[in-house]
């Protein structure tokens, strides 16, 4: 049993979108949900973090790296 909520915003169209996904494959948004949130955790406790990030930010971290 789950025992808080979050409320995010996003755009109309990439909420219906990724409804329209969830629906053909038969799952859950909230699942889909749960299961980025868990990847996302696990990664960047695994110090992988730059894997969600875009390639334009993972070039810039690799410069303020070097």
């Amino acid at each position: 049993m789950k025992d808080v909520g979050i409320r995010i915003r996003v755009e109309r169209e990439l909420r219906e979108a990724f409804l329209a996904v969830c629906a053909s494959e038969d799952r859950r948004a909230s699942d889909v949900l749960r299961g980025f949130m868990q990847t996302y955790v696990e990664r960047h406790r695994g110090g992988q973090r730059d894997l969600f990030l875009g390639p334009a930010r993972r070039r810039s971290r690799k410069k303020a790296l070097a």
